[in-house]
């Protein structure tokens, strides 16, 4: 496996780690659909939440959620509207960006981005 999809995956095993110990009930992980996928489905407090986990070891390319552009949230949302038809959702939901950085020779970084967009 190339290191940035290692590196991806370490960030998705620590936003999984960090959204259960605040008490989020998670449903799905790398939830497919089509051509898409969303990371993390989770659950809490009556709100169902689509997360998007972007990693990055440096900030050379910018902040880790600037990668979540106009045609990743249209994936996004396209794949969170079949899972809702799916489960036969009827409660609210949200979409959330969770931002990891891994400064070399440094803790990582975690940055939670609630409603980070609204469909």
């Amino acid at each position: 496996m190339a290191a940035h999809n290692e590196l991806g995956k370490k960030g998705e095993q620590i936003a999984v780690d960090y959204l259960i110990a605040d008490n989020y009930e998670v449903l799905e992980v790398n939830y497919r659909f089509s051509r898409a996928e969303v990371d993390i489905i989770a659950r809490k407090d009556g709100l169902l939440i689509f997360v998007e986990v972007k990693t990055r070891s440096s900030l050379k390319h910018g902040c880790p959620e600037s990668g979540v552009n106009h045609k990743k949230v249209k994936l996004l949302m396209d794949t969170a509207y079949h899972y809702m038809e799916k489960i036969n959702h009827d409660w609210e939901i949200r979409f959330d960006v969770i931002a990891l950085l891994f400064p070399k020779n440094r803790l990582p970084f975690l940055k939670h981005i609630k409603d980070a967009f609204v469909p």
